[in-house]
């Protein structure tokens, strides 16, 4: 039995674990408005909010939550699935010594509030442009994404070449050319079944918490999907409570799966986009560089340093948060 069908196998064991005496409809009870608990994880972190501040813009509609401090040129950090800005939280101090910096949620995740047109990333990118541009009056930044916030930092740069100095890409492979939305679907169990439609909020709604808490470790390093045995999380149990408070919410919840529902026209725009010039630095979970970097170097003309995150899987700035920082500042502060 191959690695790929012994995890999908304990995927679907899981799933069905999952969906024992859970409805089948997507209805959960109504969570607090994020009005009160935006600051859950961070309101009695002293050095934190000494440090930084929780903020909100409307653009076209959307309340964009972001988090924001330390001093120098701007550095934008962009989450994936299943996170927010907190995703960002441990790495944020050493950063914000040399960047402001600004750890922004997604347009309909995380705290943020609204629903935006699509969860395309070509068009989640026009959304932030609103935000950093339009509100936050950023006109040359630093760009970070991570995982399908990648997919948004990349079609960021490609929509504004001239306002990005340099842009790291993380472990996300890139829709386009190269991998197709169907074989993307056939890299792993759950980016086939987070693009059903409606299924995954029906098994998923009534225990987010756990559903992350046995997902989470799969994709870390020495988990299943990377053919290994591991079922240790890198997350504090903190950490997955934050990220499940959000995504608790039913608009965020099916917010997230929209970023993979979207993975046919995020095809579409990547094969359309112009290929970018920006200095762009790829870091991948340890084994994944060739093929991560065989998806970008179509639309990726100036790609000046790659590495692998040695000891990380998916999770890159928790599993080894040093050398990402390492990486990072070395390359966006030259």
């Amino acid at each position: 039995m191959t690695n790929r069908i012994r995890f999908i196998a304990a995927a679907v064991i899981a799933t069905l674990a999952l969906s024992t005496g859970c409805a089948t409809s997507t209805t959960t009870t109504p969570t607090p408005s994020t009005a009160a608990t935006y600051t859950a994880a961070t309101r009695d972190d002293a050095d934190f909010n000494h440090q930084f501040r929780h903020e909100f813009a409307e653009v076209d509609g959307v309340r964009m939550h972001y988090v924001t401090g330390g001093t120098g040129s701007p550095l934008i950090l962009l989450h994936g699935w299943p996170q927010s800005w907190y995703e960002w939280r441990g790495i944020m101090p050493a950063l914000a010594k040399n960047h402001t910096v600004y750890a922004i949620d997604l347009p309909g995740l995380g705290d943020s509030e609204g629903t935006p047109s699509s969860y395309s990333k070509a068009t989640l990118a026009r959304y932030l442009h609103g935000l950093i541009s339009d509100k936050l009056d950023l006109k040359s930044i630093g760009l970070v994404g991570h995982d399908l916030g990648a997919g948004v930092g990349f079609q960021y740069a490609a929509q504004y070449p001239t306002e990005v100095t340099r842009y790291a890409h993380l472990d996300y492979p890139l829709p386009g050319p190269v991998l197709s939305a169907g074989q993307y679907r056939t890299l792993s169990w759950h980016l086939a079944f987070h693009t059903q439609a409606d299924f995954p909020e029906a098994v998923v709604a009534n225990d987010v918490r756990r559903y992350l808490g046995l997902f989470i470790p799969t994709v870390a390093y020495g988990g299943k999907s990377f053919g290994g045995t591991n079922t240790k999380s890198p997350y504090t149990d903190r950490e997955i409570d934050e990220f499940a408070r959000t995504y608790s919410r039913p608009q965020v919840l099916t917010g997230g799966f929209n970023l993979y529902r979207t993975l046919d026209q995020d095809e579409r725009d990547n094969r359309a986009a112009k290929p970018i010039t920006t200095p762009t630095l790829l870091l991948t979970a340890q084994g994944l560089l060739p093929f991560t970097r065989s998806t970008l170097q179509p639309r990726v003309k100036n790609l000046i340093k790659t590495a692998e995150v040695p000891h990380a899987g998916h999770w890159l700035p928790e599993e080894n948060p040093a050398f990402v920082t390492t990486q990072l500042l070395s390359f966006f502060n030259r």
